[in-house]
């Protein structure tokens, strides 16, 4: 895309902002991501995205005892360290803009393009890293995660980033296999567009992970609903494509400890949010029998490599 406009540039105090035609991005320096991406006349985050490593047990994760050797992902999930951040502008790396540094702009400052990368590290002993780079542009921003691999950590459920939408979704539509898919579970699903109404999660007996879809280049997310006090009914979306391959994801109104705390569907939350994880790695749900048995050792994911994905979201 051939930019004409610039993209302005605002230094504030502990907030780096970028505005385009019709959008801005928000990135809060200490809570390690986008804490605000305006677009189509909506807000899209409820909270800054985070690197998430857990998807709800199934019930042969249950069977095979994953939770008791992989639980520690579960607090990584929940809790993580922001140990860095950096910035750099039309590929330059500038020195951080904190105060007063900050000082030195203008309101008047542009660009074509402005990225930056959060550390974080994991609550895990020990206790691995993970850097998240936005680059923003006039297309939009192309996002790339990569977990460092560390020795003596067990196996990972997943490995993506997880963005919270303020408000219940109207549904999303997506290119990738038909219905639910994992990295063990793909023979059956066809290659195609579909459409997804609302946000349906699997009446299992007990709530657990579901949802996901493997080999996904796209996927639109719309709403038409939102909490500020404005009448806007037009829905709007929000499209994440693939950028070097395809990634999976899952969209549902619940995060996987709001799966986890459930043991019926009457003790899930209210349906208020929006939950999409874009996962690089994903591993395998088994199936060979719910009571021991493990997934197989070609859908494991390593804790002790590297893993890393990219996408775009569209502007």
């Amino acid at each position: 895309m051939d930019c004409t406009n610039k993209l302005q540039i605002v230094y504030g105090d502990l907030t780096l902002g970028v505005k385009g035609e019709g959008w801005h991005v928000i990135f809060n320096y200490m809570r390690g991501g986008i804490e605000s991406l305006y677009a189509g006349g909506r807000e899209w985050m409820y909270r800054a995205p985070q690197p998430t490593f857990w998807r709800a047990l199934t019930d042969n994760d249950r069977g095979s005892r994953f939770h008791l050797k992989s639980g520690c992902w579960l607090a990584a999930d929940t809790f993580i360290k922001v140990t860095g951040v950096s910035v750099a502008i039309d590929g330059e790396a500038i020195a951080m803009p904190l105060p007063p540094e900050n000082n030195k702009y203008s309101p008047n400052e542009t660009a074509q393009s402005v990225a930056v990368t959060f550390v974080f590290e994991t609550l895990t002993v020990p206790a691995a890293k993970v850097a998240v780079t936005y680059t923003v542009t006039c297309a939009g921003v192309n996002v790339k995660a990569k977990y460092f691999g560390t020795e003596g950590l067990p196996q990972l459920p997943v490995f993506g980033l997880r963005m919270i939408m303020p408000t219940h979704a109207d549904g999303f539509t997506y290119e990738g296999l038909s219905g639910e898919t994992y990295p063990d579970r793909m023979a059956g699903g066809v290659p195609g567009v579909y459409e997804v109404k609302g946000l349906p999660v699997t009446p299992y007996m007990v709530p657990q992970d579901c949802g996901m879809h493997m080999e996904t280049k796209w996927v639109e997310v719309k709403r038409s609903t939102q909490l500020a006090n404005t009448a806007n009914p037009a829905a709007s979306s929000l499209k994440i494509t693939m950028d070097e391959k395809p990634f999976a994801f899952s969209c549902l109104p619940y995060t996987a400890e709001e799966l986890e705390n459930a043991t019926h569907h009457e003790e899930l939350p209210p349906a208020r949010r929006t939950v999409l994880c874009v996962y690089g790695a994903v591993r395998g749900v088994g199936g060979i029998d719910s009571w021991g048995s493990d997934v197989e050792e070609a859908y494991h994911i390593s804790a002790q490599e590297d893993h890393e994905f990219s996408f775009n979201i569209a502007l």
